[in-house]
């Protein structure tokens, strides 16, 4: 039987060997890649997987803070300059070694990733748009001077990393078994330059509230001394660098009794993100008209996983106008001022969606309109669990 399909092939030709290449195609959230014959993509494979599984298991706790309990296992894959990737390798969650002069440490040649895996309500686990996590990571590591690799690979051996320690993933809806991909370069120099080694290992640790708090809306800082991110920088990655550069305007923030601090740019305030979130806005514009509206990627702006599954989510509803465009707080304090605006809200892989109740910025105190239900966040919040448990159909998500 004839079929119609519609594919995006693409053809990768290596400059330093031009007689290795490999074809690619995508369909949907799905990745396929095959290797021609005679060839190789340089990845390390998932058929190559070695497992050793540790013999002492741990006591599984319950569900406590984000971050702070680690699963019995963990995959490494080292790489060199003259061997390439080396074998994957599960095997008992334990210490790194690194050389002291190691430029991971020195001048933060490292990234890392983030995403959660979910117990559905059928008993499946299922990761929600993990190539979109790999790719950007691949992005990432372009950016950072570290070897490529091929996500597909990378996807597999997280798969089985999943499947091995899968009795950790909480039973519930409100906590989930949290995915750390890290990337990292184990040069052992001080010189600064491309690594000629690396490390990518993954861990995984229980997931509860990502926010140590009972408040329903967080609070915000907003001041324009502080930049997260800057043109040409790399704010559109997920580097360490960006993240450890924010702790001390976050515990200033804490000083004006707020949560997270909600990052500007520029001589007109634009807004950018807010914490580790990205940032939406529901309001009536200028215009007249309802939107939702959240800053462009043009550099600083990480493109978030839940940040494009929320413009995808909402587009496909034809409802409002939905827009990637530059949002600055006199934007925001009028539409505040002449009640248009609806809603402000966060989101995020391990916050989820979190609206936004106050703003403290330029010695005002901003409050902001929020509805625990039948707000707009709230109507994405429960549409995108249930995709994620598996009570909705969808092809974003990737059974383990």
């Amino acid at each position: 039987t004839s079929k119609r399909f519609n594919f995006q092939v693409h053809i990768f030709i290596s400059q330093q060997h031009p007689r290795l290449w490999r074809i690619s195609c995508s369909e949907g959230e799905k990745l396929y890649t095959t290797t021609m014959a005679g060839s190789s993509t340089g990845s390390f494979k998932a058929a190559d997987l070695v497992i050793q599984l540790s013999s002492s298991p741990k006591i599984k706790p319950d569900v406590v803070d984000f971050g702070a309990v680690f699963t019995d296992h963990m995959l490494t894959i080292e790489w060199n300059a003259n061997e390439g990737w080396q074998a994957p390798l599960i095997r008992a969650f334990r210490n790194l070694s690194l050389h002291p002069a190691c430029s991971a440490l020195h001048y933060g040649v490292q990234l890392f990733e983030g995403l959660m895996v979910y117990q559905g309500d059928d008993n499946r686990l299922r990761l929600f748009r993990p190539i979109l996590n790999m790719n950007r990571m691949a992005n990432s590591a372009k950016r950072a001077c570290l070897p490529a690799f091929d996500q597909s690979e990378l996807l597999e051996c997280i798969r089985r990393l999943i499947d091995i320690d899968q009795d950790w993933v909480p039973h519930s809806d409100s906590a989930s078994l949290y995915i750390r991909p890290t990337f990292i370069s184990t040069e052992p120099s001080l010189g600064v330059k491309k690594p000629t080694s690396a490390l990518l290992y993954v861990i995984l640790c229980q997931a509860g509230s990502y926010f140590n708090t009972e408040m329903r809306a967080l609070s915000l800082w907003a001041d324009p001394k502080y930049t997260r991110a800057w043109k040409g920088g790399t704010g559109d990655c997920k580097m360490g660098g960006n993240y450890g550069g924010t702790l001390f305007a976050q515990y200033e923030a804490a000083t004006y009794g707020c949560q997270q601090v909600l990052w500007l740019y520029g001589e007109d305030h634009q807004i950018t993100e807010a914490g580790t979130m990205n940032i939406f806005l529901h309001w009536i514009n200028d215009d007249g008209d309802e939107e939702l509206a959240t800053p462009p990627l043009d550099g600083i702006i990480l493109p978030g996983i839940t940040r494009q599954s929320i413009l995808d989510l909402t587009k496909k509803w034809d409802e409002f106008k939905v827009s990637e465009r530059y949002l600055t707080m006199g934007q925001l304090y009028s539409a505040l001022k002449q009640q248009r605006l609806k809603e402000m809200f966060g989101s995020g892989t391990a916050c989820s969606i979190c609206p936004v109740g106050s703003i403290v910025y330029q010695g005002t105190n901003l409050q902001l309109p929020y509805q625990e239900k039948h707000s707009l966040s709230s109507r994405i919040t429960t549409e995108l669990a249930d995709i994620q448990h598996g009570r909705s159909l969808s092809d974003w998500t990737y059974l383990v």
